[in-house]
This record gives C-alpha cells, structure tokens and sequence, in this order.
C-alpha cells in the first residue's frame, strides 16, 4: 500500500508539472499605415496584440493572422515580432502586413496565438476603416517648410544621418521656418506622419533633408 501511495503521488506530481497553459488574446488592434511607393500609395498593417501566458510571454510561440474569405495568412514568429512596453503591458506583433498587389481587404480577420507548448487561442477583429483623407505632401526647401495636409493629427518623424530614429514633433502650423522646430543637431531628415485615429488611419510619407 504505500509503495502505490508512493507512485500515485508521483503520478499527480508529474500531472501537475505537465500541466499546460492556454495562451489568451486580452486585446489587439489593426491599424492601416499609407506609405508612398515608387507607382503610388501603398497600405500596410499594424498589427499588434496584448498577450497573456500562465507560464509567462517568453512560452510564447508563433502568431498567425488570417483573413479567411481572400483565403491570406501571415506568420509571425517569436524571434521576429515586436515586442514593447506601454502602461504596464506587453505588446508583441508587425508593422508589416500586406498583399504582393492592390489593397489590403477589409472585413473580419482571425488572430491565432500559440504557446510552445503547443495550446492556442484565437480571436477575430474587424478593420472597415476609410481613408477619409488625400495623401498628405512634406516640402522643404530654402530653409522653409510646407505641409500639405487635411490629416486630423500630423507629425514629423526626425532621423539621424544613419536613419536611426531621433525624435518626433508634433505639427501646429502647417508652413513656416523649419528653425521654428529647433531640431536637436544630429537630426538630418524627416517624414511626415499624418493619423486619423478615429479611422485606425495614417500615411508616411518618404524622408526628406531638413536642411
């Protein structure tokens, strides 16, 4: 009798150790980004969710993100997401959802996050955003600059000679001097970024020099 009391424990610790954690989307969105290319505009997803893990973000595996009627599917793995911090919470997902041609389709797309352990969850999001806005233009010349835009929010995103990111200013006057920014020194180019919130919208337009 106590050698079966014996294994029967081991046999509930080795249950217990086994156990596995169901992973759970808490909350995510997509937002739709406008960049200039060479024959046009094109559209790009932000895709990023808050994930939870009983074992922790790091048992995190695999994130997939489909929209089943165009029958697409994007993959993103652990080792290749972005990862932030923002008010306490973990934000893992891409900058990079698109299509090799036209437009991104609209409608209800499906999240599937799994763990190593294999477990998933899934969740659905819909993204019906307009493009309520013509593309935004940024021109700089003769130490003056010029922003064509209807954009509700609009801001320039400032980068260093390497293209490495330096800081971003948020535009109240749409012309005037571009010293009226007061640049930090290592600050050499800039695109403007132009959201709608409301519309889970934005455009980015392409780098020009500052000087």
């Amino acid at each position: 009798m106590k050698k079966t009391g014996v294994f029967l424990l081991i046999i509930v610790l080795i249950s217990l150790s086994c156990t596995r954690s169901k992973p759970e989307i808490t909350y995510g969105f997509l937002q739709l980004v406008l960049y200039q290319g060479e024959t046009g505009v094109n559209e790009q997803f932000s895709f990023f969710i808050i994930p939870n893990d009983g074992d922790g973000i790091n048992n995190l595996d695999k994130l997939y993100l489909y929209h089943d009627r165009e029958q697409l599917r994007w993959q993103i793995n652990s080792d290749e997401w972005i990862s932030y911090e923002d008010d306490g919470r973990t934000w893992i997902g891409t900058r990079s959802i698109s299509v090799a041609e036209g437009n991104l389709p609209r409608g209800v797309y499906r999240a599937v996050l799994f763990n190593k352990g294999g477990e998933s969850t899934e969740r659905n999001f819909t993204f019906d955003g307009n493009i309520n806005y013509p593309f935004p233009e940024l021109t700089i010349s003769e130490g003056n600059y010029t922003i064509n835009s209807t954009w509700p929010v609009n801001r320039l995103i400032c980068y260093d000679s390497a293209g490495n990111y330096v800081t971003d200013i948020l535009v109240e006057n749409l012309t005037g001097r571009v010293s009226n920014f007061n640049f930090p020194s290592t600050v050499l180019t800039a695109a403007l970024w132009a959201d709608d919130e409301a519309n889970f919208t934005s455009a980015y337009t392409n780098v020009v020099p500052v000087n």
